[in-house]
């Protein structure tokens, strides 16, 4: 398993705004959705293929995806600017 954050950022020019709605629905299919086009979440190596595949069916070359990866979540420090309650934690 590894820990993996994913943004995009869609151009909205013809097809921008299907292009960005297929692209929101395959991310939430694999990851936790924080805001606007951020996504984070643990997924194993076969998801990530999976996840890159389905992705890459969708994005053009005037948009941008980037998926940022880690070994572990406990590698990764999360540092909150404003009183936002961590939506990805999982305790209650």
């Amino acid at each position: 398993m590894m820990y993996i954050i994913l943004i995009y950022d869609i151009e909205l020019n013809t097809d921008g705004a299907k292009v960005l709605r297929n692209v929101f629905k395959t991310a939430k299919k694999y990851l936790f959705h924080i805001q606007n086009s951020v996504f984070e979440g643990e997924i194993d190596e076969l998801g990530l293929i999976k996840l890159e595949k389905e992705l890459k069916r969708y994005i053009r070359n005037s948009d941008s995806c980037i998926i940022f990866k880690s070994r572990s979540k406990k590698w990764l420090e999360k540092v909150f600017l404003t009183d936002i309650k961590d939506q990805t934690s999982n305790f209650l």
